[in-house]
C-alpha cells in the first residue's frame, strides 16, 4: 500500500458536504481483495476491536486495503470522541489506484487519523504491534487542544442552528459569523461590539467598585494596596472577615476570602502580588458566591458556585479523595471540559487546609466535609448549580445595571449573599466582580441543574431573529463562458448599489477594485471575499481544479450558474477522465444551492440539463431555442425560462414576460456573437434569481463592454490597419468551435489564427483544436511556449499539425517559437479587410503586447 497524496477539503466537494481528508492510495495485487489476505481481518481487529469495517453495499464485492484504511481512519477520530461519520473509498481509473475519503472535525486530527490508520493497517500487514492506546490518547490530546472550547463551542453551534456561516479565523476562539458586510466576529465570549474600553474597565477592579457604586449597585468597601503592612492597614480599617485579590486578575488566580488575622492577610498578599503588583483588600461579605450571566440587556443565565471539598470516609486521605473525583472524565485541565481538576498543592489549597487543621495526606472522619479553596471559580475546580429560574427580578435588574454601566455586552456578574430570592438590599449581600469574556462552562453544564441556552442567547443579541449573516451568493462554473458570465453578473449587481466581491481567472474584485492578480477561481479567494467587511454581495466564478483541491469556498451559494459542459476540457487530469465524470464535479454548486436559492442551467446542453435533479431549490432554464423540450416543459409548468426570440432575450415565468434586446447589449453585437448571447442569458437570469430590478437588468446589460480593459482576453476586438484583430483565451474544442462561429458572421478578405495547444491537454482535444480551425482560416500560425506543461518540445506543435492534415481551407501553416513572436508574424501579413483571430495564452502580457502594436499602427 502507497499513498501519494493526502489533502483537506475544507469545503462541499465531490464526494459530500463534509470537510474530508483526501488521499490517493495505491494497492498490490492482493492488497484489491482484502479477503486473500490470509488473517488480515482478524489481526486487524484484535488491534482495534472497535473498528467499524463497514462491508460494501453489494455483500458480495470484497473489499480493498483502501477501504479498511478508510474505516481504520474515521473509527480512530470516532472512538477519540470527534463527531464524525463519513468514509468512502473509490477506485479510479487506474487499476489498483483508489480516492480515500474520511470526514473530519478538526483538519489537524483528521490528518493525524489518517497517519495512525496507516500504521494500523501495516501492523496488520506485518503482524506486528500496534499502540491502540497511545493513538487515541495521541488524537484526544490533539483534538483537546485545536478544537473549539466550550464556550466557543457553544456559540458556534447555535450559529449553526440558525445556519449562520461561520470560518475559524485562527487556531484559536476568533470566528467570524456571517460574511462581507453582515459578518459580526467573536473572540471565546467577546464580541465585536465588546468595547475595549469596558474590557479595560472591568479589569480595573478597583475601577469598576468605583462606577458600581456611583450607580447605586452594592459592592464591598476597601482600597489597593502595593505592601503588605498597607494591606493590614486596610483590614484593620474595615474590621472583620477580608477578601484579598488581585487588582488586575481574572478566573480566581490569587483570590483569598475569609482572612482573619495578620498572618492571613499578609501571607494572601504575597500570593495576589505575584499576579499583580496592586492588591485589593475589601470587607468580606459572608454567603454563597453567584455567577449571574448578563446578555445586552438581559440576564441569561445564573449558577450558585460551590468551592473545591471533600467529604471524607475514614480511609482515605484528602489527596487520595482529590484523585477519586479528578477522575471523573468531565474533569479536565484547562477550560476545555464542563469541569476542572481540584489542585490540592499550591499555596491557597495548602493554607486552606491548614487552617482546619488539615494537609493533604489527612485523613478526615467519615461524614466531615474539608473544604479545599474558600473561592468557587469553576478554573480552580469548583462545581456549579443553575439557579436561573429562582433569580428575583430586582436582583436580575441590578446584575443588568451593572452590566451596562461598564459597557459590556455580554458580562459574568460575581455576586456574594445568602440567596438570589430576594433583592440585595434585604439581604445585605453585593456584588464583587464584574468580568468581560465570561466563561460560559458552568451554565452549559452546570454541575446540577439543567443546562442553558447560553450560546443561543449571544447569537441572538448578535443576530436578531430573520439575520443570518448572509450576503448574496453566485457561483458560476462552465467549461466555457465562466470569467464573462461572472464579469457580467458582477457588473450588473454593482448597478443595483451593492459593493461586489468578485473573484475569476483574471483576479480578485472588491467594489471594482482589483485587490489581487492571477487565477484567483479557486476556494481561497472566495473565502478572502467572503471574510472583506466592504463586501455586499459575492459572485464566483469556480473552476474544476478549486473544487478538487479544496471543495467550495462557502457553504451553499444564492445562485448556481452552469454555462455548459460540451465536450469537456482538462479531461484526464486528477482521475476526471470522461465528460461525465466533469459534469459530475461542476454539479457541486448546483448540489450546494441555499433551499430558497436558484439553479442558472443551459438547457441546450444535456449534461448541465441534467443536473436539476440535484438542485435543493429552484431552477432556471436558459436557451437561444425557446421551443427546447426542456425549455418548454419547464415553462409550462410555470418555471422560469429565459430564451432568443425576434432580436430579444426573453425572461417568461408563467404568462410573463420581461424582453431585452440584443441591440441593446453591446455583449453580443447585436446578437450576432452566439455565446455571448448565451452569457447574457446566463447573467441576467441569476440577476432575476437574486431579484434585481428590471430597470437595472437593462441598464447592466446595455452598459457592460467586453474590451481588455472589462473583460481580458473575451473576444476582445481591435482595429489594426484596417483589419480586425480578436484576442481569446479559447483553449478547448468547444470554445474554438464558439469562436468560429462567431467570426464567422463578420466579414473578411482573409481570416487567419494564431494558436498554441495547453501540453496538459488529451492528445486529442490538442488536435481537435485545429481540425476546427483548418475548415474555417486560411492562415494558421502555430507556437509554441517555454512552458510546455509535461510536454517536450515540439510535442504539442506536433499534434497541432496533425489537426491540420486535412483541413479544408488552411493554405499557410507556419510554426513560430514565443507567443508574441506569432502574434507579430501573424500582424505582419494582415491587409486590410482581413481578421485575425489570436488564440492568446499569457492574457495580460499578450493584450499588452497587442495594445501596443494597435497604438503603433
Amino acid at each position: 500500500m502507497e499513498v501519494s497524496r493526502v489533502r483537506a477539503l475544507r469545503g462541499p466537494n465531490l464526494w459530500s458536504r463534509r470537510t474530508s481528508i483526501e488521499a490517493i492510495v495505491s494497492c498490490t495485487g492482493v492488497e484489491r481483495a482484502i479477503d486473500a489476505m490470509e488473517g488480515f481481518e482478524t489481526r486487524l481487529r484484535a488491534r482495534f476491536p472497535e473498528l467499524d469495517l463497514l462491508r460494501p453495499m453489494n455483500n458480495e464485492q470484497s473489499y480493498s486495503l483502501a477501504h479498511a484504511l478508510s474505516c481504520a481512519a474515521l473509527s480512530l477520530q470516532s472512538q477519540a470522541g470527534c463527531p464524525v461519520s463519513f468514509s468512502r473509498s473509490s477506485l479510479t481509473v487506474e487499476e489498483g489506484v483508489y480516492q480515500v475519503i474520511v470526514e473530519y472535525s478538526e483538519e489537524d486530527v483528521g490528518r493525524l487519523a489518517f497517519d495512525l490508520a496507516q500504521d494500523l493497517c501495516r501492523a496488520a500487514i506485518d503482524d506486528t504491534p500496534f499502540d491502540l492506546a497511545g493513538a487515541l490518547a495521541r488524537l484526544r490530546e490533539l483534538n483537546e487542544d485545536v478544537r473549539l472550547g466550550p464556550s466557543t463551542g457553544a456559540i458556534v453551534q447555535a450559529a449553526v442552528s440558525r445556519a449562520i456561516p461561520y470560518r475559524r479565523l485562527t487556531h484559536g476562539s476568533l470566528v467570524q459569523f456571517g460574511w462581507g458586510s453582515r459578518q459580526r466576529r467573536i473572540q471565546a465570549a467577546e464580541t465585536d461590539c465588546t468595547s475595549a474600553i469596558a474590557e479595560s474597565i472591568a479589569q480595573d477592579k478597583d475601577l469598576t467598585k468605583m462606577l458600581l457604586n456611583a450607580a447605586g449597585v452594592p459592592v464591598p468597601d476597601g482600597r489597593s494596596v502595593t505592601t503588605a503592612e498597607e494591606a493590614w492597614e486596610v483590614a484593620q480599617e474595615i474590621g472583620g472577615a477580608v477578601v484579598v485579590k488581585p487588582r488586575d486578575g481574572n478566573q480566581g488566580k490569587g483570590v483569598a476570602v475569609n482572612l482573619q488575622g495578620r498572618d492571613q492577610v499578609v501571607a494572601a498578599f504575597e500570593v495576589a502580588s505575584t499576579i499583580c503588583s496592586e492588591v485589593i483588600v475589601e470587607r468580606y461579605f459572608p454567603g454563597h458566591d453567584f455567577r449571574l450571566l448578563v446578555v445586552g440587556d438581559k440576564l441569561v443565565a445564573a449558577a450558585r458556585r460551590d468551592p473545591p471539598q471533600v467529604i471524607g470516609d475514614g480511609q482515605l486521605s484528602i489527596a487520595e479523595l482529590v484523585q477519586a473525583i479528578n477522575a471523573d472524565p468531565a474533569r479536565g485541565e484547562g477550560h476545555g471540559t464542563s469541569l476542572t481538576k481540584i489542585r490540592i498543592h499550591d499555596d491557597i489549597a495548602v493554607a486552606t487546609m491548614a487552617k482546619q487543621g488539615y494537609d493533604a495526606s489527612s485523613i478526615p472522619a467519615k461524614g466531615v466535609l474539608v473544604a479545599l479553596r474558600n473561592n468557587a471559580n469553576l478554573s480552580t475546580g469548583g462545581t456549579a448549580t443553575d439557579i436561573t429560574d429562582h433569580v428575583h427580578p430586582e436582583l436580575a435588574a441590578v446584575a443588568v445595571a451593572a452590566a451596562q454601566m461598564v459597557g459590556l455586552d455580554i458580562c459574568g456578574i460575581d455576586l456574594v449573599s445568602e440567596s438570589v430570592f430576594q433583592p440585595l438590599d434585604q439581604q445585605g449581600g453585593c456584588i464583587v466582580e464584574v468580568n468581560a469574556a465570561p466563561g460560559l462552562r458552568m451554565h452549559l453544564s452546570p454541575s446540577f441543574g439543567k443546562g442553558r441556552a447560553v450560546g443561543e442567547a449571544i447569537i441572538a443579541n448578535m443576530f436578531p431573529e430573520g439575520e443570518n449573516g448572509r450576503i448574496p451568493v453566485v457561483a458560476i462554473a462552465g467549461t466555457n463562458g465562466k470569467t464573462t458570465t461572472t464579469r457580467l453578473i458582477a457588473h450588473i449587481l454593482a448597478g443595483s448599489g451593492l459593493r461586489v466581491g468578485m473573484t475569476n481567472s483574471d483576479g480578485v474584485y472588491v467594489n471594482g477594485r482589483c485587490i489581487d492578480t492571477g487565477d484567483c477561481s479557486g476556494p481561497r479567494s472566495a473565502r478572502n471575499v467572503l471574510m472583506h467587511p466592504d463586501v455586499d454581495a459575492g459572485v464566483f466564478e469556480t473552476a474544476r481544479g478549486g473544487i478538487l483541491r479544496e471543495g467550495l469556498g462557502f457553504d451553499r451559494c444564492n445562485v448556481a450558474v452552469v454555462t455548459n459542459v460540451g465536450m469537456g476540457d482538462h479531461l484526464g487530469l486528477n482521475y476526471i477522465s470522461t465528460v461525465e465524470d466533469l459534469a459530475i464535479v461542476k454539479r457541486v454548486i448546483v448540489e450546494n444551492v441555499a433551499p430558497d436559492g436558484t439553479a442558472v442551467l443551459n438547457a441546450a446542453d444535456p449534461f448541465v440539463a441534467a443536473m436539476a435533479e440535484n438542485c435543493p431549490g429552484a431552477v432556471t432554464f436558459f436557451a437561444s431555442d425557446r421551443s427546447h423540450p426542456i425549455l418548454a416543459t419547464h415553462r409550462a409548468q410555470g418555471r422560469r425560462v429565459v430564451f432568443v426570440e425576434d432580436g430579444f432575450i426573453v425572461l417568461a415565468e408563467g404568462g410573463n414576460e420581461q424582453r431585452f434586446a440584443l441591440t441593446d447589449i453591446p455583449l453580443t453585437n447585436g446578437g450576432t456573437i452566439a455565446f455571448q448571447v448565451e452569457n447574457a442569458m446566463a447573467a441576467v437570469a441569476a440577476g432575476w434569481a437574486l431579484g434585481v430590478d428590471t430597470a437595472v437588468l437593462r441598464a447592466g446589460l446595455a452598459s457592460f463592454v467586453s474590451d481588455a480593459s472589462t473583460a481580458p482576453g473575451r473576444f476582445n476586438v481591435f482595429s489594426y490597419r484596417g483589419a480586425t484583430l480578436i484576442a481569446d483565451y479559447g483553449h478547448n474544442p468547444d470554445a474554438i468551435l464558439a469562436l468560429v462561429g462567431a467570426v464567422d458572421g463578420m466579414p473578411a478578405k482573409r481570416r487567419s489564427v494564431v494558436i498554441s495547444g495547453a501540453g496538459d491537454r488529451r492528445d486529442i482535444d490538442i488536435r481537435r483544436q485545429t481540425e476546427i480551425l483548418g475548415e474555417a482560416f486560411d492562415d494558421v500560425i502555430l507556437y509554441e511556449d517555454m512552458c510546455q506543461r509535461g510536454r517536450a518540445d515540439g510535442e504539442v506543435l506536433a499534434l497541432l499539425q496533425q489537426g491540420l492534415a486535412n483541413a479544408g481551407r488552411t493554405t499557410h501553416i507556419q510554426e513560430i517559437r514565443g507567443e508574441f513572436r506569432a502574434i507579430d508574424t501573424a500582424l505582419e501579413r494582415l491587409n486590410e479587410g482581413d481578421l485575425c483571430l489570436v488564440l492568446i495564452d499569457q492574457v495580460g502580457a499578450a493584450l499588452e503586447h497587442i495594445a501596443k502594436k494597435v497604438a503603433q499602427g
